[in-house]
């Protein structure tokens, strides 16, 4: 199957997750798994959450960031850039923010277990 990300109407979506300012992104959602371009605007953020029944890998496009992950209650933050691809898996628990003064831009798949 492909998908067209770009052909998909971008949703806004203020405070995901209880991140700050928005999020936009072009996504597929098949009734179970997300596909999806997504955007953070400098100064925003998805919010911190588990994936308690799934996982996700994020690349990196464009932009610099920062990604808070938590593993056995110890936050760890470390910097994000283009090219970088990230990985959360069932159980753990992350955040994406966009430190820079330029659109933050990637795209993440998100598989239910």
């Amino acid at each position: 199957m492909i998908i067209r990300l770009e052909e998909i109407p971008q949703s806004v979506l203020p405070a995901f997750k209880g991140g700050e300012k928005e999020f936009r992104a072009n996504m597929h959602f098949d009734g179970r798994n997300r596909m999806f371009k997504g955007c953070l605007v400098p100064g925003s953020s998805i919010g911190v959450h588990t994936h308690d029944d799934s996982c996700e890998t994020i690349f990196i496009i464009s932009g610099t960031g920062t990604i808070l992950e938590v593993e056995n209650g110890v936050e760890s933050v470390s910097s994000v850039k283009a090219g970088d691809c990230l990985f959360c898996d069932k159980g753990q628990t992350h955040s994406l923010r966009n430190t820079s003064d330029e659109d933050l831009v990637f795209y993440a798949s998100v598989i239910q277990l």
